[in-house]
């Protein structure tokens, strides 16, 4: 028995030096029923960094903050209502006679349409970002989306102190996807406006924030690099090209600013690439430059105001450039060129390759679009073509671009797109080489190409009796300032006609 005892007492012993040698190796230990818990221990840092290091860290953490608490105040969140129509349901469509009469009578017994076909208005709400501009007086202009404000019936600005306004739509425009929001307030002089930036001097790899509300987290960051410029919008139907970011952006960070490391807003971010809707790290920004002319016309005039040349390009193949004479040149190809537009009037003709505006040469369709629309109507603009293997320079005065002018198709000459007759054409056509000439496609309707009967499939031999078998000589045969009247020769199923004269105004 005193074995035993001696045997339990050493135990005990033994276990309270555990104890102990534990307590000692944790910071504290709490006991709650039979769950321990430890805590960490605080009085050192977790990790070692080198000093040099960490002031590097510690100075790019410190240039976020300033950027932030600089750039915020001049971001807000818009909250629209739209009002939008739907047809609405009738529950008795296709129910007629006893008992639906009945019991509920039958809306559709008089058998009156205008009656029955009514429409039902319902309100949509939404929510997206903004930055504030500018300050004139008591009131402050915020540059948004068009997508996010550009229909709005109701819209509210919100500011990062909490502050709400009642917001009006200065102007808007679809093209570019941007709008103008204003409000009044009265102590507007504290309105904080945002510093707008160089976005040519953009680059890949600049380190860059996106700033709004997304999912509608008011005063949101996300910090990336920019990923690439110059993106096309032709996707998403935008004239603009795009700043393409890696910082987050999701739903709600629509009208955002996207800023440098100077605290200056070089894009308004517009859209993301995702399969579902949230960000993929692949997010585009409306570089500012192409945007601030839109401020002052906006303000000014309500709307924004394009230059107009009158002329219609189209992306071309290698084919087409082989047989323009223009291969591994950059530019951009006018298909066909209105009938008493700037471009006409200045003696650009359809069929030339443009490769330089104003000293700047022309890279692509896109690009020439952009800048022919930021042209200020009234004044000169000097173009670089090649015609017929041949450089020229032509100056034109370009006009205010109207939807009446440039959708009528009446003035576009000649109303179809030539293609070249290649060899997979040939074989769709079932034409073959003995045929020369070329292809027509894309006819328009009430053209001059549609007055002379002229068709889609339909093949050009002949100019005013001068045979073509190439788009070089095609087009040089259309030499308007030669030509008051052309016609045609037409091959088509194996016959070959020609077509009414077309008098040129």
């Amino acid at each position: 028995m005193k074995k035993i005892t001696k045997r339990i007492l050493a135990g005990t012993a033994a276990c309270a030096l555990a104890f102990a040698a534990l307590s000692l190796s944790c910071t504290r230990v709490q006991v709650q029923g039979s769950a321990a818990t430890a805590f960490a221990d605080t009085s050192k840092p977790a990790v070692t960094i080198p000093s040099e290091s960490l002031k590097v860290i510690e100075a790019l953490q410190s240039s976020f903050r300033s950027i932030s608490s600089g750039v915020l105040p001049s971001v807000v969140e818009i909250d629209v209502t739209e009002k939008k129509e739907v047809q609405a349901m009738n529950p008795f469509e296709g129910f007629d006679g006893w008992p639906f009469d009945f019991f509920f009578g039958n809306p559709n017994s008089d058998r009156d349409s205008s009656k029955n076909n009514k429409k039902r208005e319902y309100e949509q709400k939404g929510l997206g970002s903004g930055v504030i501009v500018r300050r004139t007086g008591d009131t402050v202009y915020v540059l948004t989306n068009n997508h996010v404000a550009g229909k709005a019936t109701n819209i509210t600005v919100k500011l990062n102190d909490g502050q709400e306004f009642e917001g009006k739509l200065v102007g808007a425009d679809e093209r570019q996807d941007i709008a103008l929001v204003s409000f009044d307030a009265k102590d507007a002089e504290g309105v904080i406006v945002a510093t707008l930036g160089d976005s040519d001097k953009v680059q890949t790899g600049d380190i860059c924030l996106a700033m709004g509300a997304p999912l509608g987290y008011r005063q949101s960051v996300t910090q990336g690099i920019v990923s690439a410029t110059g993106r096309s919008g032709d996707q998403i139907g935008n004239m603009n090209d795009f700043i393409q970011t890696d910082a987050a952006i999701n739903q709600g960070n629509s009208g955002g600013p996207l800023v440098n490391i100077y605290g200056e807003v070089i894009g308004i971010n517009t859209w993301i690439a995702s399969g579902s809707g949230g960000s993929v790290g692949l997010g585009f920004a409306l570089p500012i430059n192409s945007v601030k002319k839109a401020i002052d016309d906006f303000i000014s005039k309500g709307k924004i105001t394009y230059g107009w040349l009158g002329i219609s390009l189209v992306d071309v193949t290698d084919d087409y450039k082989n047989e323009l004479g223009v291969k591994g040149q950059k530019g951009a190809f006018a298909s066909q060129v209105f009938i008493n537009s700037p471009a006409a009037k200045g003696g650009m003709q359809a069929g030339d390759y443009i490769i330089a505006i104003n000293g700047k040469d022309v890279k692509s369709q896109s690009e020439l679009i952009r800048e022919v629309a930021y042209l200020p109507a009234d004044k000169n603009a000097e173009f670089v073509v090649i015609r017929g293997g041949s450089k020229l320079t032509i100056t034109v005065k370009i006009e205010e671009r109207t939807e009446a002018v440039s959708n009528d198709n009446a003035k576009l000459w000649p109303g179809f797109i030539a293609s070249p007759l290649n060899k997979k054409l040939r074989e769709s056509l079932k034409v073959d080489d003995s045929v020369k000439g070329v292809a027509v496609t894309n006819v328009l309707e009430k053209s001059p190409a549609a007055a002379l009967r002229i068709q889609n499939g339909d093949i050009i031999t002949a100019v005013n009796d001068k045979k073509v078998s190439n788009l070089r000589e095609f087009y040089e045969a259309l030499d308007l300032s030669r030509n008051k009247e052309i016609w045609f020769d037409v091959y088509n199923d194996g016959h070959t006609i020609s077509t009414g004269k077309y008098k040129l105004k």
